[in-house]
């Protein structure tokens, strides 16, 4: 090649080393995506992969629960609703709210357990159960309107009870919805796979 232009030289180097050069870079990915998946799948990925098991097991559980505590809230605010509406209990004209209005709810129980109150003080003078004397005929009223007012609070305090078991149990099944969406991204790394919606 003594004889061959220096500028041919060089360039028949370059065409001879060049494809050894362009076979390390093609095999680079592939070197690349191996050590990827073994990655992926190594040992060091299984406490990742047992913690999303064991989000995704209690989101469920959550989820279950507030699902029950809703349907439990509900059925008892309807159960008490029916009962109240069978006695035919209509609000006194004179209550200060929801007069003449049909004692099914909390607000027209609490209502009308209002307007007993004040009946049944006007009739002993302003004094209670207990402050009146024994022989007292207005005891016997006034022991009435005791226990009518204790029936009507019972039922605001079951509505209560039924709302706020209906409350809790939304915000319990809300809490177990996002621990099982957490869960899921955390597993997908660790497994390799893209996070799925539903």
């Amino acid at each position: 090649m003594a004889g061959l232009p220096r500028n041919f030289t060089g360039l028949l180097t370059i065409c001879l080393i060049r494809p050894k050069v362009d076979e390390g870079k093609l095999a680079t990915p592939e070197g690349h995506q191996e050590g990827s998946m073994a990655q992926a799948m190594s040992p060091a990925s299984a406490p990742a992969v047992r913690s999303a098991r064991i989000a995704r097991l209690l989101a469920l559980v959550l989820v279950a629960a507030g699902a029950v505590m809703v349907v439990a809230g509900a059925v008892t605010w309807t159960m008490v609703s029916s009962k109240l509406a069978e006695e035919k209990i209509t609000v006194a004209d004179d209550a200060k709210w929801f007069a003449g209005d049909e004692v099914d709810g909390p607000l027209t129980a609490y209502s009308q357990a209002d307007i007993i109150d004040h009946h049944s003080r006007a009739i002993s003078g302003g004094k209670t159960y207990a402050e009146l004397a024994k022989d007292d005929p207005v005891r016997a009223t006034m022991m009435n309107a005791s226990f009518l007012r204790a029936s009507l609070f019972t039922s605001v305090l079951s509505f209560g009870v039924s709302a706020m078991a209906i409350g809790l149990g939304l915000l319990t099944a809300l809490i177990g919805y996002a621990l099982l969406v957490i869960g899921r991204g955390v597993a997908a790394p660790a497994t390799g796979r893209a996070p799925t919606d539903g």
